[in-house]
């Protein structure tokens, strides 16, 4: 996957409202259309390679809109397949995990996203991660050199084991992705728990509750 030029750096601290701070909720389960949960430890993994790509921009959802060279998507219909040149680079790439066309058509065909949206971003980028071998790594919670190593063929701004892009590209380093990722980590995890903490304080619905009509009610009892 070809990589934006390098933007300058976001604080790496989640602005509130926006998708970066978004996670499933505690009992979601896996379903067709959504068939990765969110953690905080995939969100932050998310949120790094948003970072790394030059597409975090603060954080806020416009990063979803973002094509190769910084400009942006008109729709979010469906990948806008268009080559931008940009320096000594030319590309397709498109989103908040700069998809080339061809993956993104990859990803279509072996999940259910709809659109090119960010939900669907979230969930094609979840995608290639598992396709990488690396979804386990995700899920324990931190970002080694191994796991950017895993996916560096598939984000040139990942560093390999070597330090340098898979594909011979500007690339962040891994102290750089790794600060950015505990940070929202540790923000995410705070968030998770809050929630958490939120449900287990809202009391259970009286038994036989009904909010419905009297012969609806009436054949719950």
């Amino acid at each position: 996957m070809i990589a934006c030029l390098p933007q300058p750096a976001s604080s790496a601290f989640l602005p509130p409202n926006t998708r970066s701070q978004l996670l499933s909720s505690p009992n979601e389960a896996p379903t067709r259309f959504i068939p990765y949960v969110i953690t905080p430890e995939r969100r932050a993994l998310l949120n790094t390679i948003r970072f790394a790509e030059g597409t975090w921009k603060g954080g806020f959802d416009v990063g979803y809109r973002v094509m190769f060279g910084g400009g942006l998507m008109p729709s979010m219909d469906r990948h806008p397949n268009r080559v931008i040149y940009s320096s000594r680079y030319a590309s397709a790439a498109a989103g908040a995990y700069q998809f080339m066309p061809f993956t993104w058509n990859m990803v279509q065909r072996h999940i259910a996203v709809r659109g090119f949206g960010p939900e669907a971003q979230d969930q094609g980028a979840l995608f290639l991660v598992q396709r990488r071998k690396a979804l386990g790594l995700t899920d324990a919670g931190s970002l080694t050199p191994v796991l950017t190593a895993m996916l560096a063929p598939e984000w040139a701004s990942f560093p390999t084991l070597a330090g340098r892009s898979y594909y011979g590209q500007p690339v962040k380093t891994y102290t750089k992705l790794r600060t950015f990722y505990d940070v929202n980590l540790k923000e995410l995890r705070r968030i998770r728990d809050h929630k958490r903490q939120s449900l287990a304080l809202t009391p259970p619905p009286p038994l036989n509750s009904c909010s419905g009509s009297r012969i609806a009610c009436a054949t719950q009892l």
